[in-house]
C-alpha cells in the first residue's frame, strides 16, 4: 500500500525532515504509480533490485516484496536514519548511505560494487531523483545493469527517446539508444507526486543491449564534443575536436555537410570507429 501525503509528511516530521529541493526529492502519493514502477521493473526473487532516491519507503515496501535484494541509495542523512530503523531488520535490505554518483561519471563505489560482484540479475526500480537522472542511468548501463524503470521528468524522457533531426536528440539521446532497447512507457501527471512538480513525468525503461563494450566512455566524451558544435556542419565540428575530418569522413562514406543531430547514433558510432 502507497503511503499518503499525509503519512509522509507524518515519517518526514518524525525524521526531523523535509522535502529538499537540493536532492531533488519528490515523493510518490499515487498507489497504482507505486504498482506501475513495480511491474515495470518485471522483478522476480531472484533479482537484485538497486533503488535510488527511496525516500520515506513508500516504493521500497513494494520492491521488498517482490525482490530477493534490495539496495537502496539515500544522501539524505536524515531519510537514511528512517529507513535503517524502519527496514534494516529485513534481511533482503541493503541501504547505502550517501551520493549514488562520484563525480558526474562514475557512480558510487560501493554501488558500483554491488553491481560488479552479484551473482544474480541486477535491475534499478526507482522514483529518480531529477538531479541525478540522465548521468545516472548511463552509468548504470555501462556498469551492466540489465534493466531499469525509473520515473524522471517528461522532458528527460523525451531526450532519451528522441530522434535525429529534433531539438531533444543529442548526447544523451544517443548513448541512452547505443546501451538499451529505450521504452517510455506513459506519462505521469504532477498530482502522482508530492512535493508536485512543476512539470510532468515520464515512466521509463531501459533494456540493456550495449553496442559500444569498453568504449562508452571514449564514445560518450566523443558525443559531448561534437553536439558542443552542434550548429555547425559535422566536418567543421570534427576539425574543432581536433581530429582529421577528411580522412575520417572519408572512411565512412558520412556527409560532412550535415550536422551531427542529422545522423542516427549507428552512424555516429561509425564515425566515432573511424577515429580510433
Amino acid at each position: 500500500m502507497a503511503q499518503t501525503k499525509r503519512q509522509i509528511e507524518s515519517l518526514l516530521a518524525e525524521a526531523g525532515s523535509h522535502p529538499r529541493h537540493r536532492f531533488g526529492q519528490n515523493f510518490m502519493i499515487d498507489q497504482n504509480l507505486v504498482r506501475l514502477v513495480a511491474d515495470a521493473g518485471d522483478i522476480n526473487p531472484n533479482d537484485c533490485v538497486i533503488e535510488v532516491g527511496p525516500g520515506t519507503g513508500t516504493l521500497t515496501e513494494e520492491l521488498l516484496e517482490r525482490a530477493g535484494k534490495l539496495i537502496v541509495v539515500e544522501i539524505d542523512r536524515d531519510l537514511a536514519a528512517m529507513l535503517r530503523n524502519r527496514l534494516g531488520g529485513n534481511p533482503k535490505f541493503q541501504l547505502i548511505e550517501g551520493d549514488a554518483l562520484a563525480g558526474k561519471h562514475h557512480l558510487n563505489a560501493e554501488l558500483l560494487g554491488v553491481i560488479q560482484n552479484a551473482n544474480q540479475p541486477v535491475k534499478l526500480v526507482a522514483n529518480l531523483p531529477y538531479n541525478i537522472a540522465s548521468p545516472l542511468v548511463i552509468e548504470m548501463l555501462i556498469a551492466g545493469v540489465k534493466l531499469l524503470a525509473f520515473t524522471v521528468q517528461k522532458e528527460v524522457a523525451e531526450r532519451i527517446a528522441a530522434k535525429p533531426e529534433t531539438g531533444e536528440y543529442g548526447p544523451l539521446t544517443v548513448m541512452a539508444q547505443l546501451l538499451s532497447r529505450v521504452e517510455v512507457l506513459r506519462t505521469l501527471p504532477p498530482q502522482a507526486f508530492w512535493p508536485a512538480p512543476k512539470i510532468e513525468s515520464s515512466l521509463v525503461r531501459l533494456l540493456h543491449n550495449n553496442l559500444l563494450g569498453e568504449n562508452a566512455g571514449p564514445f560518450g566524451r566523443f558525443m559531448h564534443t561534437l553536439f558542443s558544435f552542434r550548429r555547425k556542419t559535422l566536418r567543421k565540428a570534427l576539425l574543432q575536436a581536433g581530429i582529421d575530418a577528411d580522412m575520417t569522413l572519408s572512411a565512412t562514406g558520412i556527409d560532412g555537410t550535415l550536422r551531427a543531430e542529422e545522423f542516427s547514433p549507428q552512424e555516429l558510432l561509425a564515425l566515432f570507429d573511424a577515429t580510433h
